[in-house]
């Protein structure tokens, strides 16, 4: 399964679309945004896709955003979440909060942690688990998404041009 990473929207329409785009031709089957998502235009993005968030330290208005993405059929995960794809165990958090990373890296029971926050892109091993960071579609140069190949973990980031 080709999973499609982003995180890091801050209300920014045209980077969301651009990055969903670049995700979609890439080959993504399921859409994993990081936090800082933002309003509802940036949920409406992923609607008809299946996909999760978190929230971000930006994200606000929680209570009507996660309303929202319930009537989108959009899982909200909360600030940290899990999910299950191809039999993988993908933890995620935004990254502002040091005590759910922490607690991924020492329990070393997920495959993968994926996390925003930074704006960097990066990724690297601890343990068992893969820390993935896709970037991010605002205040970034370059502005990037990844893709996650559950079956061969092969990790590719890609340039969002807007």
């Amino acid at each position: 399964m080709i999973v499609g990473i982003l995180s890091d929207t801050h209300d920014r329409l045209n980077a969301m679309i651009a990055g969903i785009n670049v995700l979609k031709s890439a080959g993504a089957e399921f859409f994993i945004h990081c936090g800082d998502v933002g309003r509802q235009e940036i949920l409406d993005q992923l609607a008809g896709l299946k996909a999760a968030f978190v929230w971000g330290n930006n994200d606000f208005d929680r209570r009507e955003l996660a309303r929202y993405a319930r009537s989108l059929d959009l899982q909200c995960l909360d600030a940290f979440g899990r999910v299950e794809l191809d039999g993988k165990s993908f933890a995620i958090t935004h990254g502002d909060d040091s005590r759910f990373v922490k607690r991924i890296l020492t329990e070393q029971q997920d495959d993968y942690l994926l996390l925003g926050h930074t704006h960097i892109k990066s990724e690297r091993r601890e343990g068992r688990v893969r820390v993935i960071n896709p970037g991010a579609l605002y205040r970034a140069t370059p502005k990037t998404v990844a893709t996650l190949d559950t079956s061969t973990d092969e990790l590719k980031f890609h340039i969002v041009a807007i």
